[in-house]
């Protein structure tokens, strides 16, 4: 189970921070990520982090923006996003992999949570 948390209201430039809780499974075997959806259009990649944390990958809209990490002590995946923009507007969802580090088959990843609205004011 994934319960994602953390979003709101920021104005342009501002800072959150989401934040995924696991649980269910040995957290710490898997790779994460978060995605994102915005009104109208597809779901799209953000960020995914290795079972350890020490490999992690942004999509080139957010690169330099975002960071994402994890504890696997604490079964926590974050998102901590900063410089947001209006096009940064959306539901976003973190989800689990199947393996250490994510994979980009047609089924990945396999696990979702809900998702935390994220909303950025011009």
């Amino acid at each position: 189970q994934l319960q994602a948390s953390g979003g709101g209201l920021v104005q342009a430039g501002g800072s959150l921070r989401l934040s995924c809780a696991a649980s269910g499974r040995t957290f710490s075997n898997y790779a994460m990520g978060w995605f994102r959806q915005a009104s109208g259009k597809e779901r799209e990649f953000v960020a995914d982090i290795s079972w350890s944390g020490r490999s992690t990958y942004y999509a080139d809209s957010v690169k330099g923006r975002f960071t994402i990490s994890r504890d696997n002590a604490k079964n926590m995946v974050y998102l901590q996003m900063n410089n947001l923009k209006p096009e940064d507007t959306a539901v976003y969802y973190c989800a689990s992999y199947d393996s250490a580090y994510s994979t980009r088959g047609p089924n990945d990843p396999p696990y979702w949570g809900q998702g935390t609205q994220v909303t950025v004011s011009s």
